[in-house]
């Protein structure tokens, strides 16, 4: 079977991260993640810990979250989306993926199977998720969740040439806060299979 790459981009809060290990599972591909953090800290010649405080930029557990290249300078933050981009690259060349966050989809944009997921979820979902999943409180949650749509926007303005909303740049749009998250892995499997032309994409 051709390879095929699957982009999932996603509001913070909508287990999107969720949803792409039981997408990768359902389909026996690989979901790349930290073997991208891996994978930088060996080109760029750094430690995965330096690559990571890198893309983190502040102490919080969730700051990697918000600022997905850091809070360096520009300069750095260009050079490690640069690398990164590249790596993504490299990856969907060899074998079939799942790509999370990272603009991965822009990255992508030159592959003939590509198919890219926005996930997404009502604010009160995505409150309960951070309180009951993520252990926040309610208050760190509020802020969070304001604080990441904001530096996600900032992010993929920056890196991708005239990008308005995620819901523009997406094939598919889900709301993760009507179905389970094998549900919407379902219907993203579904949705590959429609788009590349074929009866199942897990034989």
């Amino acid at each position: 079977m051709e390879k095929y790459a699957i982009t999932i981009s996603r509001q913070f809060a909508s287990m999107g991260r969720t949803i792409a290990q039981e997408l990768a599972e359902q389909l026996h591909i690989e979901f790349l993640d930290r073997d991208i953090v891996d994978e930088t800290a060996k080109r760029m010649n750094a430690t995965v810990r330096q690559i990571s405080k890198e893309e983190e930029g502040i102490s919080s557990k969730f700051s990697y979250r918000m600022y997905p290249l850091g809070l360096g300078v520009p300069a750095v933050k260009d050079e490690l989306f640069k690398v990164q981009q590249s790596i993504i690259q490299d990856f969907a060349k060899k074998e079939s993926c799942i790509i999370v966050g990272r603009c991965g989809g822009y990255c992508l944009r030159n592959e003939e199977r590509l198919l890219k997921v926005y996930i997404y979820a009502p604010y009160d979902v995505r409150l309960k998720n951070c309180t009951k999943r993520l252990g926040m409180t309610e208050k760190e949650a509020v802020k969070t969740i304001s604080e990441v749509d904001k530096a996600r926007e900032v992010y993929h303005k920056r890196y991708i040439p005239g990008f308005q909303n995620a819901t523009l740049d997406s094939d598919i749009c889900i709301n993760s806060g009507a179905y389970s998250a094998k549900e919407v892995a379902t219907l993203i499997r579904k949705a590959a299979e429609a788009k590349f032309g074929v009866e199942s994409l897990t034989e």
